[in-house]
């Protein structure tokens, strides 16, 4: 990104490595425990208190028939279909449309303009999208909820199940972002969640296209946008060379400190279109900075989900 047109990077650094699958997961999950115990149970009870129905059947619309999957782990025997069963060679279990929508879709970013990070900060912002994915479906399933990775072909389970499929879709790099660093589009239950996390530097147009499909579905959604401080802050002076991570031209310039303002001014109108494209689909949107604790981002994303799940 050397002005937000475009996904690039800022400096000519080359792309940091990412940690160990197995480190990254274990500092989600530590992430998720760090959070206070009761102030995770009263955001949970709250929700279930303000929408009066989650986590017990419900009659009417929401019981309606939504899709046959195949039985999977984690799946009790008794939701086995067995006319459905009959007549393939597989089990399947009936999924209604209530209990889909009770789940939580999870995505972000594995895009090269994400394995970046500036001299200032540690981690890349795929490192902290990481974390943060994975330390918000640990406290998901810890509270009840079931999880997928949206575009995964798995489908949503709760517990350790659903984590360790969540952990091991994100981190096995079987299905990595498409070069307009945007997410699949899925079919899923009306009401269904989703979380997309990520720079969100492509155009804005196929964001809001993506977004308009999903809300035209009656899915709701939450975008957070990670952003490394140089990419905010623009500290650069003098001499500088900016290089693009995913094809874009190189750009010189000889005093990079008078970009500064219109800089500032470009991100600004990109960061307010973000945040109106989330309030007119009825979604909420965040920005995250790689320099600060990963743990507020995460507690302010719980608890638009707690706040939200039906």
């Amino acid at each position: 990104m050397a002005l937000p047109t475009g996904k690039a990077g800022l400096t000519a650094r080359t792309p940091a490595a990412t940690g160990g699958a197995g480190n990254t997961a274990l500092r989600a999950e530590a992430l998720g425990a760090r959070l206070p115990p009761l102030l995770v149970a009263a955001d949970r009870v709250a929700a279930t208190v303000a929408q009066g129905v989650h986590g017990r059947r419900r009659v009417g619309p929401g019981e309606a028939f939504w899709q046959f999957r195949r039985f999977g782990e984690g799946d009790a025997p008794q939701r086995i279909d067995w006319r459905q069963s009959a007549r393939a060679q597989h089990l399947y279990v009936r999924e209604s449309e209530w209990t889909a929508a009770q789940s939580v879709w999870l995505w972000h970013d594995q895009s090269p303009s994400m394995n970046w990070r500036s001299d200032a900060v540690e981690t890349t912002k795929l490192e902290r999208a990481t974390v943060l994915t994975l330390a918000l479906g640990s406290l998901l399933v810890r509270g009840g909820e079931r999880v997928a990775g949206l575009g995964s072909g798995q489908p949503p389970a709760g517990g350790r199940t659903g984590y360790n499929r969540l952990a091991a879709g994100l981190l096995d790099g079987g299905s990595e972002t498409p070069p307009d660093g945007l997410p699949p589009r899925q079919h899923l239950p009306r009401h269904a969640q989703i979380v997309l996390v990520g720079d969100f530097l492509s155009p804005l147009a196929e964001l809001d296209g993506l977004v308009k499909a999903y809300v035209a579905a009656g899915v709701r959604g939450h975008l957070l946008q990670i952003l490394d401080p140089a990419e905010i802050d623009l500290p650069f002076r003098g001499r500088t060379r900016f290089l693009g991570l995913e094809g874009e031209p190189a750009f010189l310039t000889g005093r990079a400190e008078d970009l500064r303002p219109a800089y500032a001014e470009r991100l600004a109108r990109r960061q307010d279109a973000l945040a109106n494209l989330a309030r007119t689909a009825g979604w909420t949107f965040a920005i995250h900075r790689t320099d600060r604790r990963p743990e507020t981002a995460l507690m302010a994303l719980f608890g638009a989900l707690s706040g939200r799940v039906v």
